[in-house]
């Protein structure tokens, strides 16, 4: 996700160079909502394997 992230981004100021500004918007509001999504399902991965580490270690003992 944060590959396709950067591609829009990519896209979106290389859009904005060449004056094609309405492409160049819509590419950097994708770049950032797929960069959103990443930021918050990498948050509650962390989350996860925190929680899930614990968990193993209680279930050894």
């Amino acid at each position: 996700m944060l590959k396709y992230a950067i591609i829009f981004a990519v896209i979106s100021l290389v859009a904005g160079v060449l004056g094609f500004g309405g492409i160049a918007a819509g590419a950097a509001g994708i770049a950032k909502l797929l960069f959103g999504l990443f930021l918050v399902l990498a948050v509650v991965f962390v989350v996860l394997a925190a929680l899930g580490i614990g968990a193993v270690k209680k279930a050894i003992d």
